[in-house]
């Protein structure tokens, strides 16, 4: 693998990098970078996690005039959150040659970036419908625009941006040159690509280079009144240093932050309905390390890069395929190993089963844990905070107390008395989910309840007792 030293980078740039921490290229970057710094036109079909950000974001800023005081490059994003996270990686990329990106996004005050646009900033990253407003308020100017890129393009199109961004393309000036990423290539992307790139080299990061392959996936199999319960047990039993908790919907995420909130987790949940303030509170939170577990949606957590994160759990198990790729992406980075556990109902076996064939990779089972797995998981976490507590907090105060007790009680009789008192007892306190049914599910047992109740009127008129003639 490249290091950073070997693409003949400018001195500043080799020096942000190497103060993130970046030693050698990943394989989206080894193959980008050198391409996109000669200029030419290219799209990378890699999956979230390969490291795509540095892989434009390092060409972009290496052509870039930290002296000319107006946008040279523009990166469009589907969610606010990821517009958000690129830029602030290409802030830290750009920080000692002096080139500073601004982020543009629905749900932040419009005239706060106009003001931010009118310091002259080299780079924006934006969101299509936020950019669109900027240019019909004639707040941007695309005069200097060297560069154009698409990140995650195939989830713009899903969320119908893409006559938003062909609008976008039609006003950028030319020649330029345009970096698309997507992790699928759906015909209207090739469409989009045929249309608007200039002769662009193709590079596909094959599913085997993708970040999975250290992540250990397994499955339990759980009535959907049982989830909330085993999700508990398996954050007690192993105590995640940081973990993300995937719901289908906005409802589901508020009721599973709610309901862990109070059972004492230090948890968040961010899904599209939340202020971006909010969001931004519980990224933000979560980050620091001040709650440890974050609840989202799929669109919401979309592109977030928070390095530590040991766990993801599947509150419920994705829509497609694709969607679990990048749920699991989440953990296992730079070269981490990560756990990502998914619940199952006994009908959505067969759905798990198209997973595994897309991944390539068979997810273990794995059985609900028991109580006494959780009594010894429990008590396993008490003993690592008192270790930790002997080792490294000052204890002088509590000295004396701790004397006198031994004096009447043996050591090991306290100590298994403050195993006791401290050991976390499994919470029973019934809370109240949602039930999720795919809508085929819900249809059927409709047509089913409105099929039984005609048989039931058919048969009370069958069995209804006749009057006598008169005779």
């Amino acid at each position: 693998m490249k290091t950073f030293y070997e693409f003949n980078l400018s001195h500043p740039v080799v020096q942000s990098i190497s103060s993130l921490g970046f030693e050698t290229a990943t394989p989206i970057q080894e193959q980008t970078i050198s391409i996109a710094l000669e200029g030419h036109d290219v799209i990378g079909q890699a999956q979230t996690g390969t490291g795509k950000t540095a892989a434009f974001g390092i060409p972009i800023i290496e052509n870039s005039e930290a002296d000319k005081r107006a946008i040279q490059a523009v990166v469009l994003t589907p969610t606010r959150e990821l517009a958000v996270q690129v830029a602030e990686e290409l802030n830290k990329i750009g920080n000692n040659k002096g080139i500073r990106t601004v982020p543009i996004y629905g749900g932040q005050s419009i005239d706060r970036q106009i003001r931010a646009l009118k310091n002259k900033p080299q780079l924006i990253v934006a969101t299509p419908g936020r950019l669109m407003d900027h240019m019909r308020r004639r707040t941007v100017r695309f005069d200097e625009i060297k560069t154009v890129v698409l990140d995650e393009a195939d989830e713009m199109l899903n969320m119908g941006f893409i006559e938003d961004i062909e609008t976008i393309l039609a006003e950028m000036p030319k020649p330029r040159q345009t970096l698309l990423f997507s992790a699928t290539m759906p015909n209207q992307i090739r469409m989009l690509a045929e249309k608007f790139m200039n002769d662009p080299k193709l590079i596909k990061i094959k599913a085997k280079e993708m970040t999975v392959s250290n992540i250990d996936q397994e499955y339990i199999e759980v009535q959907e009144k049982k989830k909330f319960d085993v999700l508990c047990r398996l954050l007690d039993i192993q105590s995640p240093e940081l973990a993300i908790i995937f719901g289908r919907t906005k409802k589901r995420v508020d009721e599973v932050s709610e309901a862990l909130i109070k059972r004492g987790y230090f948890a968040g949940g961010i899904h599209g309905d939340l202020t971006q303030m909010k969001r931004d509170q519980v990224i933000r939170q979560f980050k620091e390390k001040t709650i440890d577990i974050m609840v989202a949606t799929d669109v919401a957590a979309r592109g977030l890069d928070i390095s530590g994160v040991t766990h993801v759990y599947n509150f419920d198990i994705p829509q497609d395929p694709e969607s679990y790729v990048h749920r699991i992406g989440r953990t296992g980075r730079a070269g981490a190993t990560g756990l990502a556990i998914t619940f199952v109902t006994p009908r959505e076996i067969d759905h798990l089963r198209t997973i595994e064939k897309l991944t390539k990779k068979k997810i273990a089972k794995r059985a609900i844990p028991t109580y006494q797995e959780l009594m010894v998981g429990q008590r396993q976490a008490t003993i690592d905070k008192l270790v930790h507590t002997a080792e490294e907090e000052d204890l002088k105060e509590y000295k004396m107390a701790a004397e006198q007790l031994l004096e009447d009680t043996d050591s090991v009789t306290l100590l298994s008395a403050a195993l006791k008192l401290l050991t976390k007892e499994p919470d029973t306190t019934p809370v109240k989910i949602s039930s999720i049914e795919p809508l085929r599910v819900k249809k059927a047992r409709k047509q089913n309840d409105s099929y039984n109740r005609n048989r039931g009127r058919d048969r009370m008129r069958r069995n209804k007792p006749r009057g006598r003639k008169k005779s």
